[in-house]
C-alpha cells in the first residue's frame, strides 16, 4: 500500500494536509476514509498531556488500527499503564532527552531514564530520543557529548536533533559553549544522524564499535571528520535522508573498515561486516519489501545467536563459512535461508 502521510507540529502541519493539532483527534476518521496510512505527531504542547494522547490512542484503534502513528511523549507519562495503550497500536515515541539545570549545570537523570526504556523494550515499543546542544540552560559540550553516549548506549531506534530543522542552520555560541564547541556538537550530531539514524544502525551498532574501544560520541567525531574528507558532510549540504539505505550501508562498511584497520583487528572486521549486512537486509525487508541475497563469511545462525554479542571472541572462535544468504519476508518478521 502507498503511504500517505500527514506531520502535525503544533498548530501547522506540514504534509500533504494541514491540521492543527486540537482538531486532530475529530479528524481521525477524516483521515481514515481518505486513505492516510501514517501521521507524524511532534507538538511538545501535547507531549506531557495523558488525557489528550490517550484519547488519540483510543481514537485511532477504534477507526484506523492498521495507521502509524509518530509520537512525541515526556518521559513522566511513560509507566505501565501508558505502554498498554501504545501496546494496542503501530506506533514510534519521540522522547526529548533532557536535563534539569543544577548549580550551574545540566542534570540528567539517567536511572530514570533507563527504567522507562527498559519498560518500553519489554513490552516491544519502538522509541528514540530527540534532543538538541547549547539549548538548555548550563549545557556545556561535555554535558552533550555525555548525553549522546548515554542515549546510545540505551540503544533507541533513533536519535533526532530538531536543530537541523532550521534551514540553513546557523549554530550560534551560548554562554557555556564556545564557537568552536558549537560546531564540533554539531558535526558530531550529524554524524550521528547518518550513521545511527538513517544508517538504521540500532540493532548492531553498540556490538560493532565495542571491540574499538571507543565511545559513542568519539566514533561520531570520528566520522563527522570522515564525511568532511569524503564530501557527505553537512557542510557539502549532504542529505542522508535522500540516499538509499545501501548507499549508506557501504559508507558504514568503508569507515568501519577504516577504524578495525587503525586499531589493528582487522581480523575482526569480516565478522562486522556479516552482522552489518544481514541486519541492513532485515531492515529493507520492512522499511522497502525489499528481497536480496547477501554473502557472508560466517553461518548466519551462528552470527545471529547469543553468542555474536561479543564480536571480537566471536572473530577469535568461530570458523569462517562462506554462504549465500537470501533475506525475506517472513510470516511475522524477516527470515533467512541459506542457499
Amino acid at each position: 500500500m502507498e503511504k500517505k502521510s500527514v506531520t502535525v507540529e503544533g498548530s501547522a502541519a506540514v504534509g500533504n494536509v494541514s491540521i492543527p493539532t486540537d482538531q486532530l483527534i475529530q479528524r481521525i476518521p477524516e483521515l481514515a476514509r481518505e486513505g492516510v496510512t501514517e501521521f507524524f505527531l511532534h507538538d511538545r504542547t501535547v507531549a506531557g498531556n495523558r488525557k489528550y494522547l490517550s484519547s488519540l490512542i483510543e481514537t485511532v484503534l477504534a477507526n484506523c488500527p492498521d495507521m502509524f502513528l509518530s509520537l512525541t511523549v515526556d518521559l513522566k507519562l511513560i509507566d505501565v499503564p501508558f505502554i498498554q495503550k501504545l501496546s494496542s497500536i503501530y506506533c514510534s515515541i519521540d522522547i526529548p532527552l533532557e536535563g534539569t539545570e543544577k548549580a550551574g549545570g545540566l542534570l540528567l537523570d539517567k536511572k530514570l531514564y533507563a527504567s522507562k526504556t527498559r519498560l518500553l523494550d519489554r513490552d516491544g515499543i519502538v522509541f528514540g530520543f530527540v534532543m538538541g546542544w547549547g539549548v538548555q540552560s548550563g549545557d556545556t559540550f561535555k554535558s552533550f557529548r555525555d548525553r549522546l553516549d548515554f542515549a546510545v548506549s540505551l540503544s533507541p531506534n533513533h536519535i533526532e536533533f530538531p536543530q537541523f530543522s532550521a534551514v540553513p542552520y546557523s549554530p550560534a555560541p551560548t554562554g557555556f559553549f564556545s564557537s568552536k564547541d558549537m560546531d564540533f556538537a554539531c558535526g558530531m550530531a550529524f554524524a550521528c544522524r547518518t550513521f545511527y539514524t538513517e544508517g538504521r544502525a540500532m540493532p548492531w551498532f553498540n556490538a560493532v564499535i565495542k571491540p574499538l574501544h571507543i565511545s559513542p560520541s568519539a566514533f561520531f567525531a570520528d566520522f563527522d571528520e570522515w564525511q568532511q574528507c569524503n564530501n557527505c558532510s553537512l557542510v557539502t549540504e549532504y542529505v542522508p535522508e535522500d540516499v538509499s539505505h545501501q548507499e549508506l550501508e557501504q559508507l558504514q562498511l568503508r569507515f568501519l573498515e577504516e577504524k578495525y584497520r587503525e586499531k589493528h583487528k582487522e581480523h575482526v572486521f569480516p565478522a562486522v561486516r556479516d552482522f552489518v549486512v544481514l541486519n541492513g537486509a532485515f531492515s529493507r525487508v520492512v522499511e522497502e519489501d525489499e528481497e536480496s541475497v547477501v554473502e557472508t563469511s560466517y553461518n548466519p545462525d551462528d552470527l545471529l545467536s547469543p553468542y555474536s554479542c561479543n564480536l571480537e571472541k566471536f572473530a577469535e572462535e568461530s570458523t569462517e563459512e562462506h554462504c549465500s544468504v537470501k533475506v525475506f519476508a517472513g510470516e511475522d518478521a524477516p527470515d533467512y535461508r541459506i542457499l
